[in-house]
């Protein structure tokens, strides 16, 4: 499905993400050591067994990462022109090896640019564990990007 131009994003939309991820120890290890980050509470087993968590968490980076992914297609898939920030990322609650994690956009604001040739959005988004009874939102931010105009194109 290709992205949404800036005509077609609604204030107060929800998009459900389909696609969900379920973190490995592989992803988390192969993100650490692409960005150098050798937290112990995310590498060492040991070290993280004694900590309040009980195991070793995923990097936060890398939940926000992938749910920045996870929202490209319903979102900016082919029609974005740049990310310009990702503000106010919060982590209320710990992710793990093994959990299956999904996303939801909401769509907060939109504008066109000074020159009207393309328009700027902003987005909240939300990434949650699935959990029995009821999932646990592990991770959620506010994101703009720089979109295309239909008209434009």
């Amino acid at each position: 499905m290709a992205g949404l131009y800036y005509e077609e994003f609604e204030i107060g939309a929800e998009i459900d993400h389909p696609r969900r991820r379920t973190v490995s120890e592989r992803d988390n290890q192969t993100f650490c050591d692409m960005t150098m980050n050798q937290q112990p509470l995310h590498l060492d087993a040991e070290f993280a067994a004694d900590t309040e968590f009980g195991g070793r968490l995923v990097n936060g980076l890398y939940t926000m990462s992938l749910a920045v992914g996870m929202s490209i297609p319903e979102t900016t898939d082919g029609t974005i022109v740049a990310n310009l920030s990702y503000d106010s990322v919060e982590h209320p609650n710990p992710v793990f090896h093994g959990d299956t994690l999904y996303a939801r956009t909401t769509v907060t604001d939109k504008r066109e640019t000074s020159d009207g040739e393309r328009g700027i959005v902003e987005m909240h988004v939300e990434v949650f564990r699935v959990e029995e009874g009821a999932d646990t939102l592990v991770c959620e931010f506010d994101r703009t990007a720089l979109s295309l105009k239909k008209a434009n194109q």
